[in-house]
């Protein structure tokens, strides 16, 4: 492989750095979106020789713009992550319009208007891997985690649904769906929460994001080319 273009919304930290390493350790180039962590963003693209872009995927606009720019710049796009996310614990009834809103914003709406930017090119070539990223909560549920387990629960609808429509046109669609992953999203866990979340893992530790990054990898790699609207899920067996 390598030589790919790759865009990763949501690259500067966490899963979305660690695919940008990835990706960029393979040949492929890396386009790393962000919304504010510009510093952050910059340094990763200096670091993989990618290239950074500001864009709030939850503004339709702004996410078409990006898409746009990418296309402009390389004349390509073969691989679309859509990693951007936001997470909240709150109980149900503690919920306001606003938590919700921007729950499904970032999490599903930025997702929808990115690929819609980036499905005519796919189209267009009749080649394309689209990958999300869901969460065992969007599996499963998670208590005090409802806005984000519909959240993530609805882009697994989109991925098996959007692998359908687009497979004729010889595009994969897949989804990632991670356990409790070791970044800034589980900051809130105290050590003895992350303890007690690795003893229950068969595997026994908190997932990676160098784990997440290595499947995003293997399903955007030619070994995967007949896999689409799969959910394939890193949690050390957390969740069977």
């Amino acid at each position: 492989m390598g030589g790919r273009v790759v865009l990763i919304t949501g690259g500067s930290r966490g899963i979305g750095a660690a695919a940008a390493r990835r990706f960029a350790a393979g040949g492929d180039k890396v386009v790393i979106n962000y919304c504010h962590s510009k510093a952050q963003a910059e340094a990763l693209a200096v670091e993989t020789g990618g290239w950074a872009v500001q864009a709030d995927v939850s503004d339709s606009g702004q996410a078409a713009k990006m898409v746009d720019n990418v296309l402009e710049k390389f004349c390509q796009l073969d691989i679309l992550i859509c990693n951007a996310g936001i997470a909240q614990q709150k109980l149900f009834g503690d919920l306001t319009d606003e938590d919700w809103r921007r729950m499904f914003a970032v999490n599903v709406d930025g997702m929808f208007y990115t690929i819609r930017a980036a499905l005519p090119h796919f189209i267009h070539r009749k080649a394309g891997r689209i990958l999300t990223l869901s969460s065992m909560w969007g599996q499963v549920g998670g208590s005090c985690e409802v806005a984000y387990s519909a959240a993530k629960a609805a882009v697994i609808g989109l991925t098996k649904a959007l692998a359908k429509e687009v497979g004729p046109s010889g595009i994969t669609v897949n989804c990632v769906s991670p356990g409790v992953i070791d970044t800034e999203m589980n900051a809130n866990l105290s050590p003895e929460d992350l303890a007690a979340l690795a003893e229950e893992t068969p595997l026994e530790r908190i997932g990676r994001p160098e784990d997440v990054a290595e499947t995003l990898w293997y399903l955007a790699s030619d070994a995967a080319g007949f896999f689409t609207g799969q959910v394939l899920a890193p949690n050390g067996g957390l969740i069977i």
